[in-house]
């Protein structure tokens, strides 16, 4: 499930591209595909790591071999200022007590010019998680905030960047969640949880077309999450 459209980064060869909070690695599966890139993936979650570093040595259709995994917390970040041409970070902020600092770590080792790709839960469908139940947003590492489209665009543009655009993705997993939450966040055995987890995961493999049309025309209404695509100036 990607959440970033690697195709509208415009990467070129040789360009050095952070995954900040890679989780198990889902973009930078991704960006190992593309021809020439220097690949770097922190998180803060150990276990993660080394199941990405995993995956990515057995990926088969991997061109990109430069990369590198470690541990590093977003709100101090063990780079050089202008270190990369281009960093994701997905689904991360809605985490860190300190975002504005996160924020400015990023604008920090991001080159002049580059690119960086943010992505949050979209309010809509994430408040309605927060109203169904209680446990979801209170489990320990979880969600601590929900942004509005507008607060997010004016902390990012208060920092400097410029946003070229801005979409919504994954509408099929809002229903996914609401479920979730209505019959108990950890119940991942109960018959609707994992009926609806399989038609998913046939989704993410099978890649049908209607069903991809369908969740193009549905992102715009109840899209999980919003990506903010920006450059630095």
């Amino acid at each position: 499930m990607i959440t970033v459209e690697i195709s509208k980064l415009n990467l070129k060869p040789d360009d050095v591209v952070l995954d900040a909070g890679c989780g198990l690695g889902r973009h930078l599966r991704h960006l190992a595909r593309l021809p020439g890139l220097k690949i770097y993936g922190i998180d803060r979650n150990t276990w993660a790591l080394t199941e990405t570093s995993k995956s990515m040595e057995s990926q088969p259709d991997a061109v990109s071999k430069d990369y590198l995994m470690s541990v590093a917390d977003i709100n101090k970040l063990p780079f050089a200022d202008a270190s990369f041409d281009c960093i994701i970070c997905s689904e991360v902020l809605e985490h860190i007590p300190d975002h504005q600092n996160a924020i400015r770590e990023l604008d920090r080792i991001l080159k002049p010019n580059g690119t960086l790709v943010v992505s949050v839960p979209r309010f809509f469908a994430e408040r309605i998680c927060w109203l169904i139940s209680h446990a979801y947003h209170n489990e320990e590492g979880g969600h601590i905030r929900i942004y509005r489209k507008k607060q997010l665009y004016r902390m990012l543009t208060g920092q400097g960047f410029q946003c070229w655009k801005i979409n919504y993705k994954h509408a099929l997993h809002s229903p996914y969640w609401w479920l979730k939450c209505m019959v108990g966040i950890k119940n991942e055995e109960h018959p609707l949880v994992r009926a609806y987890r399989k038609f998913l995961e046939w989704d993410i493999m099978k890649k049908p077309r209607p069903v991809r049309m369908l969740e193009d025309l549905l992102n715009p209404l109840m899209g999980k999450s919003i990506v903010y695509y920006l450059k630095k100036g």
